[in-house]
């Protein structure tokens, strides 16, 4: 026996003790989740809220697919404010919380179980494994199983659009352990993120999808295991959505007090004016308002003044997402930091926020606006230690002065503006002669802004006109949906305006955004194509962040680092929701970080439980 001593001792340290496995109803990324395993609903929501009725919804735009998960298509999902519906005909997830899909409500960093019960992870956070609900069902009744879980990866990281490539690509292999359980083994430890990551894979139906071409367009609704089923289909027009009579997901603690309508009709409109016509008329129920000039002089209807129509500015702690100008960086025109520099100091917020939004916004100083992501004053602290490795690489004055936007008084472009322009881009080899900037070689300075909203040609057409005085041409061009998108994919812009969408947690989000590896991804995120190393190294450090404070000082001197790049023009935020309502609808209260339309309920009588 004294021989065997040895080889068994062996075996049983080699073996991970229970010590250092944690299971749980839910994963927090930092710290401790707020909800325990024995909650029973989450705290902003009514739990006996009364079901039934049918509500009304508008979408702008249009969609030529009901497949939301490749690349190919626009999907209604795809559309302006969808998600905050709360109303999609999307597969559920393994968990919810973190992902647009169903947000946490007053938690930043937080997720709890849907399709799966629990979590059981390494404490290192080399793997992880999901333990699936048995009652978990498809549409059709078929149980959803490991099986399904494990062809969702496979399926996605092939065919899926390129976000989930990114998204899942730290997973070293997947294996399934039985029906009810599987795990995902990660190609380094040490990642928190990733386990939030792989809650939001939406878990597809083999049996559906394994004879079909993922790839394709399609107006049949794809089998769903959701709380709604989509019913009725006018291609690029409406969307008809019912609730499924006994979901198996209805009791549980993170869908009690939600989906409470019986009924979602959703009506597309290609024109946001037309739109609000309609919504005045009576033809839908909720209209959130985008439009500051709108807001503040197109409510006065007779049934705002009744009471019939309520009108709602709800403060906010949702990280505004980033909306800018971006410069495609891959064209010549926006190689050079100066010349971007010079572009930036030509719009002039002040004068476009007073005279067209009603001094409405607030002037993004950040990626991260209305968060304490946002790179503020001078680098200090953690934040320094993370951008002293690089002087060299970066601008002196990143580390002697906050980063600032240009200030006019709102009554155009200061001569020192002008002047300062000029110098960069003199610098930068453009020389004025006669009226336009040209190149060594006699090129002039001009480029194209691609818009797919003709209504922002009335909000950047003083911009091209700004960017004249100094020798610019600068073209505004606004094309169909179609074209936009096609465009978008392929990089085929020179200067855009449009939003990224920002998280309570930046993670992997950001790597799609702007690491080097993204910007010639056909269908990436890397609008502005960055390729530098040391946003790079940054992600990286933001990626192996441990605790709240490393991940907040990762993303601060990111900031920082793409602010005096200048990659963007960053353009305005608000810090409150914009919403109109017809009064017919109850709830509880709106939570920090979501909307929460998915929690109101009708307050008249046609609701039946």
């Amino acid at each position: 026996m004294r021989p065997l001593l040895p080889l068994l001792l062996g075996l049983v340290l080699s073996l991970p003790t229970w010590a250092a496995i944690r299971e749980s109803h839910g994963y927090a990324q930092f710290g401790v989740l707020k909800y325990p395993a024995s909650f029973s609903h989450f705290d902003w929501v009514n739990p006996d809220a009364p079901k039934g009725g049918t509500v009304r919804m508008m979408a702008l735009g249009s969609f030529d697919t009901l497949n939301a998960y490749a690349l190919k298509g626009t999907s209604p999902i795809s559309t302006a404010n969808f998600l905050q519906y709360g109303i999609t005909g999307l597969n559920e997830p393994l968990m919810v919380g973190t992902d647009s899909y169903d947000p946490s409500g007053d938690e930043p960093a937080s997720s709890y179980g849907l399709i799966a019960k629990s979590v059981e992870y390494s404490e290192d956070r080399s793997w992880a494994v999901f333990n699936l609900r048995p009652q978990a069902r498809f549409h059709d009744g078929k149980p959803i199983t490991a099986y399904d879980v494990a062809f969702s990866y496979r399926l996605l990281l092939k065919d899926g659009h390129p976000q989930y490539r990114t998204h899942l690509q730290e997973v070293k292999r997947v294996d399934i352990l039985n029906r009810h359980r599987i795990r995902f083994v990660f190609k380094r430890s040490g990642n928190p993120l990733l386990i939030l990551r792989l809650g939001e894979l939406p878990v597809l139906p083999q049996h559906y999808w394994k004879d079909r071409d993922f790839k394709a367009t399609t107006f049949e609704p794809p089998l769903g295991s959701g709380p709604y089923r989509i019913t009725e289909v006018k291609p690029g027009r409406s969307l008809v959505f019912e609730r499924v009579k006994n979901w198996w997901g209805e009791q549980l603690p993170v869908n009690r007090g939600k989906y409470n309508f019986d009924r979602v009709n959703v009506e597309f409109y290609r024109d946001s004016h037309v739109a609000f016509e309609a919504f005045k008329a009576g033809e839908f129920d909720f209209y959130i308002e985008q439009q500051a000039k709108n807001w503040a002089s197109g409510y006065r209807f007779p049934a705002v003044e009744r009471g019939e129509v309520i009108r709602a500015e709800i403060p906010h702690q949702i990280p505004t997402q980033t909306q800018a100008l971006f410069m495609n960086t891959r064209r010549a025109t926006f190689a050079e930091r100066k010349v971007r520099e010079a572009i930036g100091l030509m719009f002039d917020f002040e004068w476009t926020n007073r005279a067209l939004f009603n001094s409405a916004y607030t002037r993004a100083q950040s990626y991260y606006p209305n968060s304490e992501f946002s790179a503020t004053g001078k680098p200090k602290g953690a934040e320094w230690l993370l951008l002293s490795p690089y002087r060299k690489q970066l601008p002196a004055r990143l580390f002697t002065e906050p980063f600032k936007m240009p200030q006019t008084n709102g009554r155009g472009i200061p001569r020192d503006t002008l002047r300062r322009a000029l110098k960069l881009l003199a610098e930068a080899g453009w020389k004025p002669r006669g009226q336009r900037l040209l190149n060594e070689d006699g090129q002039p300075l001009q480029f194209e802004i691609l818009l797919v909203n003709p209504r922002l040609e009335r909000i950047l057409q003083p911009y091209a006109e700004n960017l004249a005085r100094i020798g610019i041409e600068a073209n505004l061009r606004t094309v169909d949906r179609a074209q936009y998108k096609q465009r978008l994919d392929q990089f085929d812009f020179d200067m855009i305006l449009l939003t990224l969408p920002q998280t309570l947690s930046p993670g992997l989000e950001q790597w799609l955004y702007f690491h080097s590896s993204q910007a010639k991804v056909k269908g990436g995120k890397n609008y502005a194509g960055i390729d530098n190393p040391v946003v790079d190294a940054l992600l990286d450090k933001l990626l192996a962040a441990k605790t709240r404070h490393q991940q907040v000082a990762a993303t601060r001197a990111l900031d920082r680092v793409l602010l005096w790049q200048h990659y963007t023009i960053p353009n305005w935020y608000i810090s409150h929701h914009r919403l109109a309502y017809w009064n017919r609808f109850a709830f509880v209260t709106t939570p920090p970080y979501t909307l929460g339309l998915r929690t109101w309920w009708l307050k008249s009588s046609e609701t039946t439980r």
